[in-house]
């Protein structure tokens, strides 16, 4: 594989491994997830400063309605010392006082019904997250045991790009391994026949011919040597024997045919 297949092969993988992410729908359910999340925590995060500010309000009612008492006692202390004037004034803040905790009961009022409204919220989003989190672990694990499947029958059958390029990747190890193996073989038959030898020396045919005849001469001296020293006779030349043989039945054909004369000689007398 060159280097542009290499980096084509590369950017291909990741891109189809971007577009299964984007496509994963294990990834769009927690996402979903995550949201309804964020939406429970700004309706629990509403809740908190609903409280906040009744409580407020709250506060500022009881310390009117101290006013409030403390108004008419004012008042009461004005009328038994003949002051009517100072208690006309104690209960007209005392009636001010009193206005004022009719409209923050009506505030407090207000807020506690939509606090009520966002738990009442609050906890049907709560449920509706729970069932969501079941439902979706539930087809998060349905849908990694059929990635799972699809990614063994690819893996059976050979099929989709990513095994595709395996397979070709194998078939050219395979081919490498095969050339490299028949190259090994051949140049252990050059090495046993001693081609390689040969075709490694700088030496001729006639060079390596005059040194084998050398060589099988020094054997021979040798030979004969350890044959004196140990009292053996040298075995007889096949070619000398051969030789002598055919003399040897050339001497008895040539007496017999003398013979074979006197013979006949004899017999005419």
């Amino acid at each position: 594989m060159g280097i542009l297949s290499r980096t084509s092969y590369l950017i291909r993988s990741k891109v189809n491994a971007l577009l299964n992410r984007a496509e994963d729908p294990s990834e769009t359910l927690d996402y979903s997830y995550e949201q309804m999340r964020d939406e429970l925590q700004e309706v629990k995060q509403g809740i908190a400063d609903l409280t906040t500010q009744k409580k407020r309000l709250e506060m500022q009612k009881r310390r009117l309605e101290e006013n409030v008492s403390k108004h008419n006692e004012q008042a009461r202390s004005a009328v038994e010392q003949d002051r009517e004037d100072l208690a006309r004034k104690a209960l007209e803040k005392k009636k001010q006082k009193m206005t004022q905790i009719e409209d923050l009961n009506a505030q407090i009022s207000e807020l506690q019904q939509t606090q009520d409204n966002l738990v009442d919220k609050k906890d049907k989003l709560q449920n509706r997250i729970e069932e969501f989190r079941t439902k979706k672990e539930s087809m998060k694990a349905r849908y990694e045991a059929a990635e799972a499947t699809a990614r063994v029958s690819e893996a059976m059958t050979g099929a989709g790009d990513e095994m595709g390029d395996v397979n070709q990747a194998i078939e050219r190890a395979e081919s490498r391994t095969e050339d490299m193996e028949a190259r090994s073989a051949a140049l252990d038959e050059l090495e046993e026949t001693g081609q390689l030898d040969n075709a490694l020396s700088d030496k001729d045919s006639l060079d390596r011919e005059l040194e084998q005849v050398t060589t099988d001469s020094e054997v021979e001296d040798e030979l004969d040597t350890l044959r004196s020293e140990m009292g053996k006779a040298p075995e007889p030349d096949a070619s000398t024997e051969n030789g002598a043989s055919t003399d040897s039945s050339s001497s008895s054909a040539e007496v017999e045919n003398e013979l074979e004369e006197l013979q006949d000689d004899n017999g005419s007398k």
